[in-house]
């Protein structure tokens, strides 16, 4: 197998698992109370922290949604924002070459992921341990990106170099 195409594999390898990451979030997304409600079953009878606050989560969540049934829909968009951004992704995995603008973006957006959990969690009185759960999506996330781009970036000097 050639160079480029070994380097074409393992960036697809890469964006595909980003690509895979976003539609499982975006699924998630949708059955909030459904997941809660199986939270508070595994965490029922714990008196820690994250115990506590799955505890207080599924109270909000139950009361909006029996009063408030239209709040379940900013979350609809949640979940399906993460399906529309997976599609960018798309081009990036069938033509590498041309994704490095994308991954870019890609990166941006998962470094943003960082101080929207701190600030807005701060702000929304989120627990600093569930804020950095939340910050871990942008670090994970960013680290199929880093080493796409990494690899785009090395693919275009190789393409290059064989054109000389």
């Amino acid at each position: 197998m050639k160079t480029s195409e070994k380097m074409v594999g393992n960036i697809r390898f890469w964006i595909g698992i980003f690509i895979f990451g976003l539609i499982v979030s975006g699924l998630t997304a949708f059955p909030i109370l459904t997941e809660i409600r199986l939270l508070e079953r595994i965490f029922a009878g714990q008196s820690n922290s994250l115990a506590k606050w799955i505890l207080f989560i599924s109270e909000g969540i139950k009361i909006s949604y029996a009063k408030y049934p239209f709040i379940a829909y900013g979350t609809d968009w949640l979940g399906y924002s993460h399906l529309v951004i997976s599609l960018f992704f798309i081009d990036v995995y069938r033509n590498p070459k041309d994704g490095l603008k994308t991954v870019w973006i890609g990166l941006l957006a998962c470094l943003g992921v960082i101080p929207l959990a701190l600030i807005a969690g701060h702000i929304r009185e989120v627990p600093i341990f569930w804020r950095m759960i939340d910050c871990s999506f942008g670090i994970f996330g960013a680290i199929p990106l880093l080493i796409s781009h990494r690899n785009i970036n090395k693919l275009l000097q190789f393409s290059t170099d064989q054109s000389r």
